[in-house]
C-alpha cells in the first residue's frame, strides 16, 4: 500500500510516499480502508525526533474511512463508515495515563490507504460530514472536547477565551462552545484570521498585542490556551475570580512565572489536558452530530503530496486543518 513515512534525515526532509506491506488486523482489530487523513503538529514533533537509526514508520494520527476487514471478537461491520479515534488504551476520563499513548508512531498511523486499530477505536462517522471533514476531527477535536467540557466545565452562558485563533484545536473549541451557548472571544496576530473567527461566530476578535482587558470588556470565565509563556499573564490577568484556566501547549515555550498570591487570593484554577480517553471521543462524535458541527479545513491534498502538506503545516499559516485525501 501507499503511505507517508519516515525515514533517516531528521525532520520534513526524511519524509516520502512509498510502498510498504499492508496491515493485517489480529483478534479484536479492524483493518481500515482510509478515505482521508487529517495533519497534526504532532506529526512535525515526531519527524523532528527520529534519526537515521530509526526504522521507517507510517505517520499520521488522524483518519476516517470504511471498515474493509475485522479480526476475530471484533463488534464492528464491514463496510461501515468510521472515524477513528487515534487515542489508545484510555478508557475512561477520570483514568488519566502518565503520557496518552496516541496513534502514528509507535504504532504506524493513518497517512496510508490502510491502517489497523483496535475495534473500539472506531466510531461511526457523522453523516452531515464529508470524509476530509470526518479525517479533520479526531486528535484536535478530541482535545478541544476535554479541554472545554470534561477540565473546563463549559456551561451555557459562559465567557470563554481562545488565544492564539487559527488552530485545529482553537477552531473545534470556537465551534463547540457557541453549540452549547457560550459567549468566545478570540486573539490573534493576523487580522485575516480575526475576520475569519468572527465569520465562524466570535463574539470578540482581539488582537495578541493590545490590551485585552480594555478590548474585552469583561472578565472570562475559562480560558483554553495552547500558546504557553508568551500568553500565560494575560491570560490569568483576564480571568475573573473563581475563573478556570486550562493549558494544553506550549508553542510558544513551557517556562512561566506565577504568583501564588494571585492564584489563591483569586482562588483560580489552573488545568492540565491533553488528548482524551475513548469514552470523551464518543460524546465529542455525538456533540458534533447533534449540533452539525463542521470541521474548518484550510487545505486538501492528495496523498503524492504528503511531505508537501507537511512542510505547509510547519509554516504555520494556516486557518483550521490540513487534510490528505487517499481513497
Amino acid at each position: 500500500m501507499r503511505a507517508v513515512v519516515h525515514e533517516g534525515t531528521a525532520g520534513v526532509g526524511g519524509v516520502r510516499v512509498a510502498e510498504v506491506p499492508a496491515p493485517r488486523p489480529g483478534p479484536g482489530e479492524v483493518l481500515v480502508r482510509l478515505k482521508a487523513a487529517g495533519l497534526n503538529h504532532r506529526d512535525l514533533f515526531i519527524v523532528d525526533s527520529r534519526g537515521p537509526a530509526d526504522p521507517w514508520t507510517v505517520l499520521g494520527s488522524d483518519g476516517a474511512g470504511v471498515v474493509a476487514a475485522a479480526g476475530a471478537d471484533a463488534a464492528v461491520e464491514v463496510g461501515a463508515e468510521v472515524v477513528v479515534n487515534p487515542s489508545l488504551d484510555w478508557a475512561e476520563p477520570g483514568a488519566v495515563p502518565e503520557v496518552p499513548a496516541i496513534l502514528g508512531v509507535p504504532a504506524n498511523g493513518t497517512l496510508a490507504e490502510y491502517v489497523v486499530v483496535p475495534a473500539g477505536n472506531v466510531v461511526p462517522k457523522p453523516a452531515h460530514l464529508s470524509w476530509t471533514e470526518a479525517a479533520a476531527l479526531p486528535l484536535a477535536a478530541l482535545t478541544a472536547y476535554r479541554a472545554l467540557f470534561t477540565r473546563g466545565g463549559l456551561a451555557a452562558g459562559e465567557h470563554v477565551l481562545l488565544p492564539g485563533i487559527g488552530s485545529g484545536v482553537a477552531t473545534f473549541a470556537l465551534a463547540m462552545a457557541k453549540a452549547v451557548g457560550a459567549t468566545v472571544s478570540v486573539t490573534s496576530r493576523s487580522p485575516e484570521k480575526l475576520a475569519r473567527a468572527t465569520e465562524l461566530g466570535a463574539d470578540r476578535a482581539i488582537g495578541s498585542g493590545g490590551d485585552w482587558a480594555a478590548e474585552l470588556g469583561e472578565p472570562v470565565d475559562l480560558v483554553v490556551d495552547s500558546i504557553g509563556s508568551a500568553t500565560f499573564d494575560a491570560c490569568l490577568s483576564v480571568l475573573r475570580s473563581g475563573g478556570r484556566m486550562v493549558t494544553l501547549g506550549a508553542t510558544a515555550g513551557p517556562d512561566v512565572e506565577l504568583s501564588l498570591r494571585d492564584l489563591f487570593f483569586r482562588q483560580i484554577s489552573l488545568l492540565g489536558t491533553s488528548m482524551g480517553s475513548a469514552r470523551e471521543f464518543s460524546q465529542m462524535v455525538a456533540l458534533v452530530t447533534e449540533h452539525r458541527v463542521r470541521s474548518v479545513v484550510h487545505e486538501v491534498y492528495d496523498l503524492a503530496d504528503g511531505p508537501r502538506a507537511l512542510a505547509e503545516l510547519a509554516s504555520g499559516d494556516q486557518f483550521g486543518k490540513l487534510v490528505v485525501a487517499i481513497g
